[in-house]
């Protein structure tokens, strides 16, 4: 998996497409409440935003950190639903 631990990076623009999602939803999963990875990508992954609202809702925080023409890098965040719902 092409994940750069010390920097929790995920480089999913060499695999091939059918791999991508479930990398990066097991990336996801693995993060612990308050953890983060960066995701790199060579088009806007905004269809998988609305996916992961979707599947995993009130979960995920999402912060473009750079939008492409060429790259796009997304801060992808695992929120505490716990201290969401109690907001």
């Amino acid at each position: 998996m092409p994940l750069t631990t010390d920097e929790k990076i995920l480089d999913v623009r060499p695999l091939p497409p059918p791999q991508k999602l479930p990398i990066i939803f097991a990336t996801f999963d693995a993060l612990a409440p308050g953890e983060h990875f960066v995701l790199v990508n060579d088009h806007d992954p905004v269809p998988l935003k609305h996916q992961f609202n979707f599947v995993r809702a009130g979960q995920v925080g999402w912060e473009y950190l750079e939008q492409g023409p060429e790259l796009w890098r997304v801060k992808i965040s695992r929120l505490d639903a716990d201290a969401a719902a109690a907001e």
